[in-house]
């Protein structure tokens, strides 16, 4: 029983990460309908700049998160404006090569500019660890599924209880109708990239804090986990990116626990071929209808 509340825990750290991604994939899908596969890259690029105002200007976890979220923010927008603005009335295919290419690109660009090697992620935080009836829970995991939590609640009341996220909520049910109420697509889809953004960049640094290192291909991996976490609560949905997150991180952490671990990958997308057997909208997701 230990052991179970013990990878419980973990679970839960590492779910919380995934959770803010999915969080990016399933806002931006539900806004355009866009599979934003670069966006596991800018949760790359916000541990980075984490690491670097770290190492360069000695700040603390707080300055170092918000700057982060800021920063990744800011490449959110420049990206949409730079390389899916313009496809917007093109077909679905092209806008998800384009996405491909961006991450290749932040991929390769960053190992061009700083190198492939991988980096030792600055512990700002002092770790201390707690045991509670055996199961050790250090300060570290406390403070990512903590920061993650309020920001999940942050994003629900943006999205519930201001103008903004009431235009996002028009937008994603039917843009044109949104446009002809007075609502400007442009201004809310570059808000909704940067907000997932921000997202993404508050999850480097977290994973930076939580694992200890970083490098150019970190984003790889835990982005399309990520996707299958937003996919397996259903796409498009705010609550069933959370708790797809959460599932995930959980399961990966109990293959390890069990002696699987070069099987924790395949593990992930069983489960997402399962589910969508059984519930092909995903958990929360909605059987929608399209006219051809």
């Amino acid at each position: 029983m230990q052991t179970f509340f013990q990878q419980l825990i973990n679970g839960l750290s590492l779910g919380s990460i995934y959770a803010l991604l999915a969080l990016g994939y399933t806002m931006v899908y539900g806004i355009i309908k866009l599979i934003n596969f670069a966006h596991g890259d800018i949760y790359m690029i916000g541990a980075f700049w984490g690491y670097y105002v770290i190492n360069q200007y000695h700040v603390d976890f707080g300055v170092a998160l918000v700057s982060s979220m800021v920063i990744c923010a800011a490449l959110g927008m420049l990206i949409e404006y730079l390389a899916y603005k313009p496809l917007r009335n093109s077909p679905r295919i092209t806008a998800l090569i384009t996405a491909i290419g961006v991450s290749y690109f932040l991929e390769n660009g960053m190992s061009f500019l700083f190198g492939a090697n991988t980096r030792n992620f600055p512990q700002v935080v002092a770790s201390h660890r707690f045991t509670v009836f055996g199961v050790a829970v250090t300060n570290i995991q406390l403070l990512i599924v903590t920061v993650s939590l309020l920001l999940m609640v942050a994003l629900q009341l943006i999205v519930q209880h201001t103008r903004m996220g009431t235009a996002m909520r028009a937008v994603a049910v039917d843009q044109e109708a949104a446009e002809l109420v007075g609502i400007n697509p442009n201004h809310v889809i570059s808000f909704t990239f940067g907000l997932g953004s921000a997202l993404a960049g508050a999850a480097g640094v977290l994973i930076g804090l939580y694992y200890n290192s970083i490098d150019p291909l970190m984003g790889m991996v835990p982005g399309i986990k990520a996707f299958v976490a937003a996919v397996v609560g259903g796409i498009g949905s705010i609550p069933g990116a959370a708790l797809g997150g959460f599932l995930i991180g959980i399961l990966e952490t109990f293959v390890q626990a069990i002696g699987l671990s070069a099987y924790k990958d395949a593990a992930v997308y069983v489960v997402l071929i399962v589910i969508l057997v059984v519930l092909p909208a995903g958990i929360f997701g909605k059987n929608v209808k399209e006219k051809v």
